[in-house]
């Protein structure tokens, strides 16, 4: 090697860790690389999401001509499931596997269950529609089976990813673990903006039978991805084959241990409050631009890739602050804090119709919302006791899935009703305006965050867990 070839290498290696994103997260014992190929669990994660919520929403309603009322069904029922991820947490905290795993065994049986609902979905949306061979089965054949494909692949995300997370953090030492959560999301969000470029590509001209091959790839993608980030992670401990004396754990014994230590009440209530509060807005930032503001089609599709920008940058400075030591539930406070104005700006530029003001609140709540995400989730994971590390993370996914469903549901309904009724004049003529509804949302989303602060400031500077054996941490 040339002197000079030799010289740019040594220089890139004493740049990467200072430079390249989240490479500070890596340890002797979790490397760069392992740590990239456990996070692909994510981006098959984030791929699922996209499918559900997004791309087939579009295709069930315009190109297959399904009833708008039944998608809302279909897209809703994987929130089913998201109760039940503390339930699965726990059981990966207590499972005795013939082959020493606690977390590989959830993981796998999740990502069946997601393969088998995407292997069956695009047949039973086929017949829904009334496609093919349609008129020869029952009527009930193709609501049924594409409400039980939807909820499969919510039932094996859900899993796949509370097992997964906790497999994380059994992994990653508790000083890195704030920059290794950064990087869980900064995985999801990629899975989600590469599937959904991806799948706009490939349905640019539809046809049913591009549908079968586009959900089946996925289906397989799925497969091959959470196959590459399982490889050699978890380590096989014979000391887990022994049976314990006695009959197992019970669930309700541990939710109760859980729920009354360590400040666990007040912060999932925290988690709820928030999660709702920046989620309500999810249905109504693109209708919101275009019907109160004005903004074209394409104008409007930037503003949710202006609110992934924020959320990224979000995520890289708490990593960033979280990685020296700073408290955790103080981040999500300031996130929720960053939410308040930033929401505010949103409802005065309705009043002002500036859209430059109506971009930078926009802008706001996705940082904000990524600072509150990171916060909780490792504040979560910091504080999780080391035998319920799988129900910690569990309590947290199941409280943040059920209350982003809830949060989105009831934005919609509220800006109908409210929108409805301003337009009857009942508040007035000054009100009878389309942004009303919106801006009783928007403002009703200041008050759960100013909830949110409330109780979340109540945990701020609450003493951490010890650290885990094995671990050098110090700051948390």
């Amino acid at each position: 090697m040339n002197p000079v070839t030799h010289n740019l290498i040594q220089g890139w290696a004493r740049l990467g860790p200072r430079f390249l994103p989240f490479a500070d997260a890596a340890t002797p014992d979790l490397p760069l690389a392992r740590l990239l190929r456990l996070s692909l669990f994510q981006v098959s994660v984030g791929m699922a999401l996209v499918l559900l919520v997004g791309t087939l929403n579009r295709v069930m309603i315009v190109e297959l001509g399904v009833p708008a009322s039944l998608v809302a069904v279909m897209v809703a029922l994987p929130v089913l499931y998201a109760p039940l991820r503390a339930l699965i947490g726990f059981r990966s905290d207590t499972h005795r596997s013939e082959l020493g795993w606690r977390r590989v065994p959830f993981i796998w049986m999740g990502t069946m269950v997601q393969f088998g609902g995407l292997a069956i979905m695009p047949f039973a949306l086929l017949v829904l529609s009334g496609g093919g061979n349609a008129a020869a089965w029952p009527s009930w054949v193709g609501p049924m089976g594409a409400g039980l494909a939807f909820l499969l692949v919510g039932a094996g995300l859900h899993t796949t990813q509370t097992a997964g997370l906790a497999l994380v953090t059994d992994l990653a030492p508790v000083e890195s673990q704030p920059r290794v959560v950064g990087l869980m999301y900064v995985m999801l969000l990629l899975g989600t903006i590469v599937s959904a470029a991806a799948f706009g590509w490939f349905l640019h001209d539809f046809t049913p039978g591009r549908l079968v091959q586009v959900i089946q790839g996925a289906a397989v993608a799925t497969m091959v991805l959470n196959t590459v980030a399982l490889w050699k992670q978890e380590t096989r401990r014979p000391a887990r084959l022994q049976r314990p004396v006695g009959p197992p754990p019970a669930f309700g014994q541990a939710w109760a241990a859980y729920i009354a230590g360590d400040g666990a009440r007040r912060r999932l209530v925290a988690i709820a409050l928030g999660t709702m509060a920046f989620g309500m807005q999810d249905v109504l930032l693109e209708p919101y631009g275009g019907q109160v503001l004005g903004l074209s089609v394409g104008g409007t599709t930037w503003l949710t890739a202006t609110l992934a920008a924020g959320g990224l940058l979000g995520f890289g400075l708490a990593s960033s602050i979280l990685g020296r030591g700073f408290d955790a539930a103080r981040m999500a406070m300031i996130g929720a804090a960053v939410g308040v104005p930033a929401f505010l700006a949103v409802i005065v530029a309705a009043a002002t119709l500036s859209v430059p003001l109506f971009v930078a609140g926009v802008a706001c709540i996705g940082f904000g919302a990524g600072l509150f995400g990171h916060g909780t989730l490792t504040v979560t994971m910091n504080r999780a006791p080391k035998e319920q590390i799988g129900l910690a993370l569990g309590a947290w996914g199941a409280v943040q899935a059920t209350a982003a469903g809830v949060a989105v549901a009831l934005g919609g309904v509220l800006r109908d009703i409210v929108g409805a009724l301003a337009m009857q004049g009942l508040f007035g003529h000054a009100a009878a305006h389309a942004a009303t509804g919106y801006a009783f949302v928007y403002a009703l989303e200041v008050v759960l965050l100013l909830a949110t602060i409330v109780v979340m400031g109540s945990l701020v500077g609450a003493p951490h867990r010890p650290a885990r054996a094995g671990s050098t941490a110090g700051a948390f």
